[in-house]
């Protein structure tokens, strides 16, 4: 069975049927690398790498190309605010793009070709639209005229009265039609340019994408993505340019569009100045917790609608981070520390029940229009049964390998990897890991707990707890009851929950709802 997917271009579900059957191409709108990415961009990275990861797990062959402009007004215009050239400016934002998909654990698409790459196709393209028609010159600039072109309008579902209504621009009186866009720029004094019929200049913005996408995936390719900020005029004049030029439809088989992402219940905006940058954020938070936590939260709700970002949703991704690492960490831990097959067989059972439903419900959600929302609801309802499980004495190695196995594939999917490390402290806020450190040390003063020499950091919440949890079994061998039980409801009240059992790896513990009371401030 196909998957699903909502096409933009036909306002509906439709089951998705590639150009060749086991191949998928695919395009998603890259960055202009003018500035730094922040979570809208991020969002829109994160939901089409977990699309780009499962049509991949399904598998399909998938070329997914992803550009990057680095020719545009925004990047000339950064230049000059930096005193320096357009080319160093695109560099050096490229490579925080890069740095920022390598925080967020976004894949590198198998071709991320830059606009600078690609201007011989673009003025051929140009030419050719200028040859058949569509296109006129004025003055070296090259326009596209969107009334010679009679699908003007079909994606995002205007018509050209409706676009004139909503103009906010000042009308350029050389052209045709208001609503005609720039193909070619004549160059202007200290700007990029490039050589071309119609005399020295640089492609516009839309001819890019379209010279990009078709070079590298031939017309009428599969998946076209971006935000929905995209899909006018962007996306709109992508397909009318493109297929214009080759005179054939479709451009793009199924157009898929992310929905943006507010802050606080307001939209994102440098004018109310609640942007977020992807940077800053990694700059205040450990970055395989945020990495994790910020895709759960992204992906926790489906990519076509909108979500809000704020200190309370980080945190509750957090803590939904905390309940999987749990199940992957223990499993990790049994059939580590397990020496024998004994086991409860109703458990057992329960289990491999599971185990035969968990990979079909996370299917038939993904194969309908990328649900990763329900697919990620059903991965966090098997970690619970795989907890419950453990906690009733499951120990059957063999289906606690597949349980572990399949935890982390499905994960992997979504891009979440887990047991990246078995320090519990990764899981807390800057203000939480304060707090908790301090309580720690306080207790480890208040009872004398010897800890050798030196003094332990106060980052190293697991040392601390570890070296409390052994004075308290000391304490507890010496039957002093009431002193040990003082530790562990000390600890509780920090959020450290104890299991009175003792492993070849040391004491069970984990951090409980109360270590993350204190929310972080994410500016």
């Amino acid at each position: 069975m196909e998957p699903r997917v909502h096409n933009t271009l036909m306002k509906r579900k439709e089951e998705f049927i590639p150009r060749e059957a086991g191949s998928i191409y695919m395009y998603v709108c890259g960055p202009t690398v003018y500035n730094y990415i922040h979570i809208g961009n991020a969002r829109c990275y994160v939901a089409f790498d977990a699309i780009y990861r499962y049509l991949k797990y399904r598998g399909y062959k998938v070329t997914y190309v992803r550009n990057l402009t680095d020719i545009d007004d925004k990047i000339i215009n950064r230049a000059r605010e930096e005193k320096t050239t357009s080319e160093n400016i695109a560099e050096k934002y490229t490579r925080a793009f890069w740095e920022d998909m390598k925080r967020l654990g976004v894949e590198k698409p198998q071709v991320e070709p830059k606009a600078t790459e690609v201007i011989p196709e673009m003025i051929q393209m140009i030419e050719v639209l200028v040859d058949k028609g569509y296109a006129y010159e004025v003055d070296g600039d090259v326009f596209f005229e969107v009334t010679k072109f009679p699908g003007y309008g079909k994606l995002s579902g205007r018509t050209l009265e409706e676009m004139r209504a909503g103009e906010r621009v000042e009308v350029d009186e050389r052209k045709r039609h208001p609503m005609d866009f720039a193909l070619w720029k004549k160059a202007k004094p200290e700007e990029p340019k490039w050589p071309s019929p119609w005399g020295e200049g640089r492609p516009g913005w839309h001819i890019e994408c379209s010279a990009m996408s078709l070079k590298f995936l031939g017309m009428g390719f599969d998946i076209h993505g971006g935000g929905q900020d995209l899909i006018f005029p962007h996306h709109e004049n992508e397909i009318a340019q493109s297929e214009a030029y080759a005179g054939s439809e479709p451009f793009v088989r199924y157009w898929l569009h992310n929905g943006f992402v507010n802050v606080r219940g307001e939209k994102m905006a440098k004018s109310v100045g609640n942007v977020i940058l992807v940077k800053d954020l990694f700059d205040k938070y450990n970055p395989n917790v945020l990495r994790n936590a910020l895709r759960i939260l992204f992906l926790s709700t489906h990519y076509r609608s909108p979500i809000d970002f704020s200190e309370d949703s980080l945190t509750e991704a957090i803590e939904a981070l905390g309940r999987l690492e749990t199940a992957f960490l223990n499993l990790e831990h049994i059939l580590e520390t397990t020496t024998t097959a004994t086991t409860d067989s109703a458990e057992e059972g329960a289990l491999s029940e599971a185990l035969l439903t968990i990979r079909k419900r996370f299917e038939e959600s993904m194969d309908d229009d990328f649900n990763t929302a329900s697919a990620l609801g059903a991965t966090f309802e098997f970690a619970r049964k795989i907890n419950i499980s453990l906690d009733r004495g499951l120990k059957r190695e063999l289906v606690l390998k597949e349980a572990k196995t399949v935890l982390g594939e499905l994960t992997d999917v979504l891009g979440i990897k887990l047991g990246l490390t078995a320090s519990p402290e990764i899981f807390l806020l800057p203000e939480q890991l304060k707090r908790l450190s301090e309580g720690l040390s306080s207790l480890l003063t208040g009872f004398s707990v010897p800890i050798g020499k030196g003094t332990l950091p106060m980052e190293n919440i697991s040392a601390m707890v570890e070296a409390l949890l052994i004075f308290r079994g000391n304490l507890r061998r010496e039957r002093r009851w009431r002193e040990a039980d003082r530790i562990r409801v000390a600890l509780s009240a920090l959020g450290v929950e104890v299991d009175d059992v003792d492993t070849p790896k040391g004491h069970r513990w984990r951090l409980g709802l109360q270590a993350f009371a204190i929310r972080g401030n994410i500016g």
